[in-house]
């Protein structure tokens, strides 16, 4: 018999991590005060990466095993969305290649806006014939020399909901809202207000995040020595412990929050410990999350057989392998557009994207579909109505085929010192797809230190190609980037 619950699940977190000592070391001289928070490192996204980009890959990761053609919903939550009026989940949508019938919405407004999605879609489950999405993801700008700027990490992650094999069944949810101000961000800040520290801890995340644990354990009706995994999304140091304490929650069930390694990632943070949960639970285990945001959101899920079976995924683990360790805190602040660097003439470039030819081309461009000749199999980018093949120019034989999951190899390439980029030097060049097919591709995720050569794997990646300043509009597409 079909169950509702939890089907997948995935996460993404950007391979580079900022050392939280050069944060420090560059503002001890005013803020002295930071060195007990300079330990282990934050994660942070590259000048090419955002929410949206960040959340494609954490769909991806999530729908590893799945016909995405079966999706029928998608939700993003986050409070750092690139745009404030354009759907930003229908971009994701379209890099993803998800149908067009696919129902999509944004989520924002707290810290909590994405286990609230969570909440929401599992709550629509047992209504709905086919499975939703939910992502969530945030990059969040923070003041220099801030404690937000050591706490915070920049990461996604995403859950599959729907009916059939799950592998973490629901046992209960409960939510109490209020007013509370810890910290805000008006639409006309750049950096979130926060208040008082020792304030905000006694009186929200300990009074009404455990408020929110008792009555909630008590309306779901669930005994607290039953918890296996109590996950509580806030960076501050003790309050996961006592709150357990306070609940009557074993401390082993304590899980890790991620801070020594990835950093506090806003919305996407209590879906991002429960990926890392899932991946090491066992069959029967019961996982209880905890997210605060004016109030406090709280779900119970149960753990099933199924958690077995899923396919291999990047997952938290995965993106916690492999990570490289930067030191340059200059380039992340020039990266983050706190520093304001002199570019050149040759980023005088007037980067405007005609509406027109994207929509016309959007299948192309944000979701790396490409064509393939029915008559001859040769596979090309972009698609056309003449097939590349010398020996046979076929008219109208091409059908879509996406090339953004097909692993692909360097043919040839350069790394170019001159043409501008935030990110010198600039890689490009021509790799070759499994199968079939050759485009000329910008390269990403090549860092200090590290090269490419020709042979080498590679695997697609969606990214910001370029951003029109003079509009305020970022272009999207894809890169192609080493598979570590």
């Amino acid at each position: 018999m079909d169950e509702v619950g939890i089907l997948s699940f995935g996460a993404y977190a950007p391979r580079k991590r900022l050392s939280r000592t050069a944060i420090y070391e560059a503002n001890k001289w005013f803020a002295s005060g930071l060195k007990g928070l300079a330990k282990g490192e934050r994660a942070i996204g590259d000048w090419d990466e955002d929410s949206i980009t960040m959340a494609v890959e954490a769909g991806r990761d999530a729908l590893r095993g799945f016909d995405r053609s079966a999706i029928g919903s998608l939700s993003l939550a986050s409070t750092t969305l690139p745009f404030a009026d354009r759907l930003n989940s229908g971009i994701v949508k379209e890099a993803l290649n998800l149908p067009d019938a696919v129902a999509a919405s944004d989520a924002a407004g707290s810290q909590r806006a994405g286990l609230a999605s969570l909440v929401q879609a599992l709550q629509a489950a047992p209504q709905k014939s086919a499975p939703h999405l939910c992502l969530a993801a945030d990059m969040r700008r923070t003041r220099v020399a801030s404690e937000l700027e050591l706490l915070c990490g920049d990461a996604a992650a995403g859950v599959l909901v729907g009916r059939g094999k799950v592998v973490a069944r629901v046992l209960g949810s409960f939510s109490i809202t209020t007013d509370f101000l810890d910290h805000y961000r008006s639409a006309r800040m750049e950096f979130d207000y926060g208040y008082e520290p020792r304030w905000v801890r006694d009186e929200g995340y300990l009074g009404i995040g455990g408020r929110t644990l008792s009555e909630g354990l008590v309306a779901m009706g669930v005994k607290a020595a039953s918890i296996n995994r109590l996950i509580v999304a806030i960076a501050v140091r003790g309050v996961a412990e006592a709150l357990a304490k306070k609940a009557g929650i074993a401390a082993e069930a304590v899980a890790d929050t991620l801070q020594l390694k990835i950093g506090e990632a806003g919305a996407a943070h209590p879906l991002l410990m429960l990926v890392a949960a899932l991946e090491a639970a066992k069959p029967g285990d019961k996982i209880l999350v905890l997210a605060f945001g004016q109030g406090a959101e709280l779900l119970l899920l149960e753990v099933t057989d199924a958690i077995g079976s899923l396919p291999a995924r990047n997952g938290v683990v995965g993106s916690l392998n492999g990570g490289f360790s930067d030191k340059n805190y200059m380039r992340w602040l020039a990266h983050r557009k706190l520093l304001d660097l002199e570019t050149g003439m040759r980023a005088e470039l007037d980067q405007k994207q005609p509406s027109t030819t994207l929509w016309r081309h959007r299948k192309g461009v944000l979701g790396l579909v490409g064509g393939r000749c029915t008559k001859t199999g040769t596979v090309q980018f972009p698609k056309s109505d003449i097939s590349v093949n010398p020996n046979e120019r076929a008219l109208g034989t091409q059908e879509e085929y996406p090339l953004a999951e097909i692993p692909a190899r360097i043919v040839s390439f350069t790394a170019d010192s001159l043409t501008y980029s935030l990110a010198p030097p600039c890689y490009y060049g021509m790799i070759d797809f499994q199968g079939g097919g050759r485009m000329t591709a910008e390269f990403a995720d090549i860092f200090d230190g590290e090269t490419v050569e020709v042979g080498d794997a590679m695997r697609m990646v969606f990214r910001i190609k370029a951003v029109d300043e003079a509009r305020g509009l970022p272009k999207y597409f894809w890169k192609a980037a080493p598979a570590r």
